[in-house]
């Protein structure tokens, strides 16, 4: 299963139409900032299944703001960050993650792409997918054994990835 995560799109439909062709995925992750421009994507790529959470800049949605989401066996911890203050430092996230039990932290907010591991919980934020030199996650999981592997790209080419 292919996954293509974005995050902080701030109105550039574009470019997360051009991340969903350059990647062809199996599910789309928005997570969040702005869901209007989710939910105009998944107008566009209505048979793609879409899952979101909102931001600090999606006003008057009662969506959770945080969800848990079991994929092919890899439980994952889906947010937008700023409850967690990740501007400061991704480490409540990281253990509101770990304390669910989940093998993947999803954040997004800061608009810095990132890619690491800590307290056994791989963290991944796209980045922000609008603009230019906008960035995306790619999450690739196989069903049979639970194993994943995590992408940073730019809409264009690589930047980092990780087996787990």
């Amino acid at each position: 299963m292919k996954i293509l995560v974005l995050s902080d799109s701030h109105g550039d439909v574009e470019a997360m139409t051009r991340a969903v062709r350059q990647f062809a995925p199996d599910l789309v992750l928005h997570l969040g900032d702005c869901l209007r421009d989710a939910m105009r994507l998944q107008e566009q790529i209505a048979l793609i299944p879409m899952e979101m959470v909102p931001g600090n800049c999606d006003f008057g949605t009662h969506a959770p703001e945080t969800r848990i989401l079991e994929l092919g066996g890899v439980r994952i911890l889906m947010t937008h960050g700023h409850r967690f203050q990740v501007k400061m430092s991704p480490l409540r996230a990281i253990y509101a993650a770990a304390e669910a039990q989940a093998q993947l932290l999803l954040y997004g907010h800061t608009h810095q792409a990132l890619h690491t591991a800590q307290m056994g919980v791989q963290v991944l934020n796209p980045g922000s997918c609008g603009g230019p030199a906008g960035t995306c996650g790619i999450i690739e999981i196989n069903e049979e054994d639970g194993s994943f592997r995590c992408a940073l790209e730019t809409i264009g080419g690589t930047t980092n990835d990780s087996s787990h």
